[in-house]
Formats: structure tokens, sequence, C-alpha cells
């Protein structure tokens, strides 16, 4: 019995131990599901992410010169490949988590009609979008533009956010009456929060496939491990569907 016990005191005292955190880049658009994933992990494998959130081309630099993240989610395919191609992303650890979708939002209810044709009448002053230099979001609300005839025309009303995060709060707060957002920020559980909306259908623009990749500082870290599994199960399936996302 007292041996028993001495055991059971030893993986006690070791259960913490065992815990491990994990340094997590994630796109600015994943910020509410990760959120959320974030919560779920730490309940389910006792390992616990630090996340920190922005644009996806800022995260590439940041990478590049040496941030100590060990995981990072993209909101492109592009960034993640070059990483590893460069030997900073480890290879064959790169994967795809989702599909964002782009939407045109605003705070207004009725101001966005279904089919987007605010975007042809221009009756606003301003339209947010993300950085097209440095977020994925941003090029795919130019290419939308491109396609449907209007980027000139609506050139001088344009406002840039740093990131997605930004956009929305651009739009959020009244200071652009519409913008192009991503869907997974006002959406939930197949409705959508606020306002009033256009889900910019896929075939507008190029997908928006968002890969995650094991970095080199992570490589052989427990919570680095499990995060890139956790992202791939039921569980975290089902949140990041919830959001809008496509898998």
């Amino acid at each position: 019995m007292k041996k028993l016990f001495s055991l059971l005191m030893l993986v006690g005292l070791a259960a913490p131990v065992l815990a491990d955190e994990v340094k997590v880049a994630v796109a600015a658009n994943f910020t509410a599901p990760m959120q959320k994933i974030a919560v779920e992990f730490e309940k389910d494998t006792g390992h616990k992410a630090l996340v920190s959130t922005g644009a996806t081309g800022a995260f590439y630099a940041q990478i590049k010169n040496g941030a100590p993240f060990e995981v990072f989610l993209s909101a492109d395919d592009e960034a993640p490949a070059k990483l590893e191609a460069e030997g900073v992303g480890v290879k064959g650890r790169r994967f795809t988590y989702a599909y964002g979708r782009l939407v045109l939002w605003s705070a207004k209810p009725g101001f966005v009609d279904a089919k987007g044709e605010v975007l042809k009448k221009g009756d606003f002053n301003k339209l947010a979008l993300a950085n097209p230099k440095t977020a994925p979001y941003g090029l795919a609300a130019l290419e939308v533009m491109k396609k449907l005839g209007v980027q000139e025309a609506l050139q001088p009303k344009i406002v840039q956010g740093e990131n997605i995060s930004q956009t929305f709060q651009f739009v959020s707060t009244g200071n652009a009456e519409v913008g192009f957002v991503a869907l997974s920020q006002v959406w939930q559980d197949g409705v959508l929060k606020s306002g009033s909306a256009w889900i910019v259908p896929a075939d507008q623009h190029t997908p928006i496939r968002q890969d995650a990749i094991l970095l080199a500082k992570g490589e052989g870290k427990p919570a680095a491990e499990a995060l890139l599994k956790y992202l791939k199960s039921d569980k975290a399936k089902a949140v990041i569907k919830s959001y809008g996302y496509e898998l």
C-alpha cells in the first residue's frame, strides 16, 4: 500500500512537468476559432498554446528573422511553402487546415445586398480591405473587384487595414461603411452575427487555402507536435467549420 501511494505521488508530481507550451503564429482571420481551439486543446492535452495573431506576410518576415514561433497557421499556402523550402519550416510537416471564405460586410443591416450590387452602385464613402501585399484576404478582395470591373472606380474610396482584424475594426466602428473581411469574423454556426453581408462565391477569387506548418524551433517539442495533431481532430474541425471555413 505504501509503495502504491509513493507511485501515485510520483505520477502526480510528474504530470505538470509533462505539460508544455507552444508558441503559435496565427493569421488574423483565424483568431476567433483559434482562441476556442486553444481552450479545448489545453483541456484535452494539458499543453498550452500561446497565440499571437497578425498578418501572414508580417509573420513570414518575422519567422525568417528568428522570431520564436514553433507553429505557424497561415492565411495562405505560399508562406508556409516558402518557409519549408528555406529550411525554417520542417520538411513534410505542412498541411491545409482550412479554406477561407471572403465576405463583403457592413455593420449596418440592409446595407449590403445578397449579390454584392452595392459595389457597383458605389453609394458609400469608404471601402475597407486588408493590405493585399501582406494579407491573402486583401489580395482576394482585389481579385473580386477586378473581376467585377469596379476596382478603378472604387480605388479612391479604399482604406487598407494592416491585417484582417484591423480591417474588421474599420467596418465595425463605422469608419468604413463596408469592407471585405473574413467570413469567420462575422459568422458562427451558420448565422450572420450582425449587419448585412454578401458571401463572395468561391469562384470569384483564387482559393484561400490556409496551411499550417511545424517550424524548426518546434521540431520534437511535445506541445507543438500535439497542436498540429489536434488541428486534425474532429473536435477542432467542428470548431473550424462553425466559423464558415471549408475543409
